[in-house]
């Protein structure tokens, strides 16, 4: 039996979602359809992260088990022969196992593009939140810091949130200019649903002078199970890359070393 591991990029725009779901057509299925149509053979699919309908990916990282005898290299280039142009497997190879995309030491990175101008922008409309509003990036910059470090996000998630522990950690949360584009990156050990949106929608409600760093900092030390700030469309969210530090800290160490 052989696991393998795939690096999958997407436009989230006509999907339902990662999930399979029984309203509408999934990232997870039309995925699957393709690898059993290549393996002929049933598999089951396990993506690290359920990324929500309209939301995009660059690395989102997906696994399966199967008997065929595959190199495993050549299975993206199968496999993207016989998907829609707006899914596209970047990398795909073989993997221990036991491992498991979602319950090995993870590190996921969001990006968050927010559109702020006057007028909105055609091209923009699938991969942005146009904020027809003048915002203040300083005060969005040093907002995103206060994420950082380990905290009760309870007050930054849904109310649908169904875990054990609210508690994340937050290992990078920052704004970069990009013209009249405001990115907003944040990495973190995991999140909750619709965390990352409701972290932007507080951002953009500081940045329009409706919140402060204050209110942040109340939401974090008196977390409440009530959303602390609107949610951020779907459509500016991309799930950027998947990283697993474990496994990239055996490669370094396996590596020969130079006399």
């Amino acid at each position: 039996m052989h696991r393998i591991r795939l690096t999958v990029a997407y436009d989230g725009t006509d999907y339902c979602g990662w999930q399979v779901q029984p309203n509408g057509i999934s990232v997870q299925k039309t995925l699957q359809n393709a690898i059993e149509d290549l393996v002929r053979e049933p598999v089951a699919l396990t993506g690290a992260s359920r990324t929500d309908s309209g939301v995009h990916a660059l690395g989102q990282v997906a696994v399966f088990d199967t008997d065929r005898e595959i190199p495993p290299a050549k299975y993206a280039m199968a496999l993207n022969q016989r998907l829609p142009g707006d899914i596209v497997v970047q990398k795909s190879e073989e993997v221990a196992q036991d491992f498991h995309p979602r319950y090995t030491n993870v590190r996921k990175t969001y990006e968050y593009r927010i559109l702020g101008r006057r007028m909105p922008l055609p091209a923009e409309r699938r991969y942005s939140w146009f904020v027809p509003a003048a915002l203040d990036f300083d005060a969005m910059a040093r907002a995103a810091r206060l994420f950082e470090g380990e905290h009760d996000f309870r007050s930054f998630c849904s109310q649908k949130t169904d875990v054990r522990s609210t508690v994340r950690t937050i290992y990078r949360s920052e704004l970069v200019r990009d013209g009249e584009i405001i990115l907003y990156r944040v990495s973190g050990s995991g999140f909750l649903y619709n965390m990352v949106r409701i972290l932007t929608g507080m951002l953009v409600m500081v940045g329009r002078g409706r919140r402060n760093a204050a209110d942040i900092m109340k939401a974090l030390e008196d977390p409440r199970p009530q959303a602390a700030a609107p949610v951020a469309p779907a459509c500016g969210l991309t799930l950027v890359s998947v990283e697993y530090p474990d496994e990239e800290k055996n490669n370094k160490e396996s590596e020969p070393k130079n006399n």
